[in-house]
């Protein structure tokens, strides 16, 4: 028996109530209803009054109006940002300062920063991560050696210069000159920050196996001390990471200038080893104590790379890996130029991240991706943040590794007994 025709749906696919298919007065225009009746009530309301289109009721219309004042040269950063970067790109950075001074500032949320890419070159270290690091806005780094390397360069007095991309390139190595795109270095820059890691490495203290974390401090408490004998005013981040108790991890500790010159003192019998399993228990147990201590997991990350995924491969590690008992981390603001679509980590969403358990579910509407140059949205986002949050106390996170440490073996000794 062939089933009865119910009655026939409107143009559209889709229930009359849900485009305007109703009668009453309440009905609201869509893509998907009747056009002509449409054309006609428009025309309508535009001949009744010059206030013309309806009131909206759709939840997806409750966002501010996009009505920004005209710019005039006054405003400051947080003007800019809340106003001007109303959609696209600039939309998404205004939402991840909001985010990141709103919510990720708050006192109990631990903060951890990645950086990749050439950063430090361009001069971010002194004009962004030390003033944030400063300001106890960031508790603990991930980061590329490279980074680490070149920011040295600054403590030691050497110079950086802008230059221009097009130069031959021929031309610029018989001139001894050294370029990072646009950013222009002697080649004794290299050689003198090289002697440098070499000299310190050789001393006693860095004889043996420690964490990226120590080995960094230790070229911190040296950095103070070439810089104070310099004159020079607190342009390195290591040292500054140092003063403030920022424990600075790398992913790749070969991956770098610093790790080679290591490498080169192995040869002459150097005994120090940089542990990359301390450095990965290390961080997973900044994040778990954090939040066995009543607080919250944030991650600002800078780029993407080795030093993203090692920043958020820390709830696997305390999850999956070691068998404790976690949801992921609680915020998520990210600054790449990635795509998503390549299958790539730097592009990787927070909601892939979820399906790791590396980021909380609950907590991914706290989450937010912007497409952008770091370069350019980094001092954007610290400038709004020194504007808006007053300075947090510093947590010193490096004088509480062996706590930390303590927290992560209990509960691991907890989770497998």
């Amino acid at each position: 028996m062939a089933a009865k025709k119910g009655p026939a749906r409107e143009r559209g696919g889709f229930k009359a109530s849900r485009h305007g298919g109703a009668t009453t007065e309440a009905k609201r225009a869509s893509a998907s209803g009747n056009k002509a009746e449409q054309k006609r009530a428009a025309e309508q309301r535009e001949s009744r009054s010059h206030k013309v289109g309806t009131k909206a009721v759709s939840s997806f219309l409750r966002g501010k109006k996009i009505d920004p004042r005209k710019l005039d040269g006054t405003e400051t950063v947080v003007q800019l940002v809340d106003g001007a970067f109303q959609s696209y790109n600039s939309g998404r950075l205004r939402e991840g300062c909001q985010l990141f001074t709103e919510l990720m500032l708050g006192k109990d949320v631990t903060v951890g920063m990645t950086l990749t890419g050439a950063l430090t070159p361009a001069g971010l270290g002194m004009s962004t991560i030390i003033p944030l690091m400063e300001a106890g806005f960031v508790d603990w780094i991930i980061s590329t050696g490279a980074n680490l390397y070149h920011d040295t360069h600054f403590g030691l007095g050497l110079s950086m210069h802008r230059g221009n991309p097009t130069a031959s390139d021929t031309v610029l190595r018989e001139e001894g000159v050294v370029r990072i795109y646009d950013v222009f270095f002697d080649y004794d820059v290299l050689l003198s920050t090289d002697a440098f890691f070499r000299k310190i490495i050789r001393a006693p203290e860095f004889q043996r196996s420690m964490s990226s974390a120590e080995f960094h401090h230790l070229c911190g408490k040296y950095l103070v001390e070439r810089e104070k004998a310099l004159g020079i005013p607190q342009k390195s981040l290591l040292a500054a990471a140092y003063r403030c108790g920022v424990p600075i991890y790398t992913s790749s500790p070969g991956d770098s200038s610093i790790g080679m010159n290591v490498a080169a003192l192995a040869l002459e019998g150097g005994t120090c080893l940089i542990d990359p399993n301390q450095d990965v228990n290390e961080t997973a147990s900044i994040v778990l104590h954090a939040k066995r201590n009543g607080g919250e997991s944030a991650i600002l990350i800078a780029g993407g790379g080795s030093p993203k995924n090692f920043a958020l491969q820390t709830e696997p590690q305390i999850q999956e890996v070691l068998g404790i008992d976690e949801k992921g981390h609680d915020y998520f603001l990210q600054i790449t130029d990635a795509r998503p679509d390549t299958g790539g980590l730097s592009g990787a969403t927070p909601a892939e991240a979820v399906s790791w358990g590396k980021i909380d579910p609950d907590k991914l509407p706290d989450a937010v991706v912007c497409y952008l140059d770091s370069t350019i949205a980094l001092p954007i986002l610290t400038s709004y943040a020194l504007a808006k949050r007053k300075p947090r106390k510093l947590k010193r996170l490096y004088d509480k590794r062996a706590a930390m440490m303590k927290t992560l073996r209990n509960e691991f000794a907890k989770a497998n007994s």
